[in-house]
Formats: structure tokens, sequence, C-alpha cells
């Protein structure tokens, strides 16, 4: 049986980060990292109905977490009862504080990087990988998140909505979106993709590793 030690120590050093210590332009850069996570998750998520195409649980995930308005309304990103994929929710937010130029460049070159990284994964860890960011994991990453201290502008304020919904989502233990993948028991097969999460939030703000 395949062990699940690594990816969980991941976790943990992503919720040990110093997240209280960064500064709202270091936070801008991780909303823009995890915009690019946003994006494989949901393609994940699309790789897991794929191979699952009969799984009620993970249709139900999916009606609530593309193509839905539980994160509307949001003023300038989601106007009430919007439907939009959670990546598109994000990509709004990060319009609300543009940075500049050069930041634009390297932000999305640490993106696409990240991005080719995760999609070269099999398309069994790339399903699996749902479940281990649903039953727990980013629950305990996002909490770790709104930890910082400083949400003083329009993207950080429509970012950390974006979070405390997510915690919000997954911490049901019955009837949470944790309850809705943990029947797919990830094991250390997502632990590549956990790493290059990691890898993508201290590049995009290497603060955080301070």
């Amino acid at each position: 049986m395949m062990r699940d030690i690594g990816y969980k120590q991941v976790i943990d050093e992503i919720c040990g980060l110093n997240w209280t210590g960064v500064s709202s332009d270091d936070m801008i850069a991780v909303a823009w990292g995890y915009y690019y996570f946003s994006i494989q998750f949901r393609e994940n998520l699309e790789i897991a109905r794929q191979l699952y195409p009969s799984d009620a649980k993970l249709l139900r995930l999916e009606q609530e977490e593309c193509d839905t308005s539980n994160l509307s309304p949001w003023p300038n990103v989601a106007a009430p009862g919007e439907r939009m994929n959670h990546d598109e929710f994000m990509r709004r937010a990060l319009d609300l504080s543009p940075v500049s130029i050069e930041s634009s460049h390297r932000l999305r070159a640490i993106g696409a990087d990240y991005l080719a990284r995760v999609r070269a994964a099999d398309p069994v860890s790339s399903a699996l990988s749902i479940a281990s960011y649903e039953d727990g994991g980013l629950e305990s990453v996002f909490t770790a998140m709104l930890t910082f201290r400083h949400w003083d502008n329009d993207c950080l304020r429509a970012f950390g909505h974006f979070l405390s919904e997510h915690v919000r989502f997954d911490a049901d233990p019955d009837q949470g979106h944790g309850a809705l993948a943990r029947h797919m028991a990830p094991d250390d097969r997502v632990l590549e993709l956990w790493q290059a999460f990691r890898d993508l939030l201290v590049d995009s703000a290497p603060a955080l590793s301070n």
C-alpha cells in the first residue's frame, strides 16, 4: 500500500509559511499564484469526472465548484446570482489591484511553469488530488492563509472572501466538499502536485519562506 505521509508533510510546510509576516504586495503575489492553482483544480476536477462519469458525489462537487454562484455577490467581481468558475472569480479579483508590468510578467511566467508541471501528472494522480484538496488539505492551507494581517485593498478583500467561503464549503464533515471527494482515498501519488503548489506559492512570494 502506498504511504500518504509525504503529501501531508507538504501541507504542513505550506501551513507553516510566514503568513503573518508578509506584506500586502506579497499577498497579492500569492493571489496570483493561487489563480493558477485554481485553474489546475478545475482541470483536475474535470479529469476526475471523465474518469468516473457515474460518480454522483463528484458530479455534485463539480456543480459547486464550476459555473456556480456560490461566491456571488462580490463588489466588482461577481454580480448577485452571477455564475462562474472559481478561477474566473480569482482572475477578476486580480484585476482589482493591478501589479506592475514587470511583476505581471514574472508572475505569469511562474504560473505558466506551474501549469506545465501539474499538467504532466497522470490522470489518476490528477483525479486523486481533488480528494486531497477537498478533504482537509485546502481547509488547513486556507486557514493558515487567513492569518495574514493586512486585507487592505480590493484584490485582497476579494481573495479573503474566496478563502473564507471555501473554508466554510469544506468544513462540514458530512455535507461539505470533503465528504464529496474523500471516497477517492488519496495517497502519495498526489505528492508532486502538492510540492508544485508549495513551490508556486514560494516562487510567487519569496518572503513566505522567511
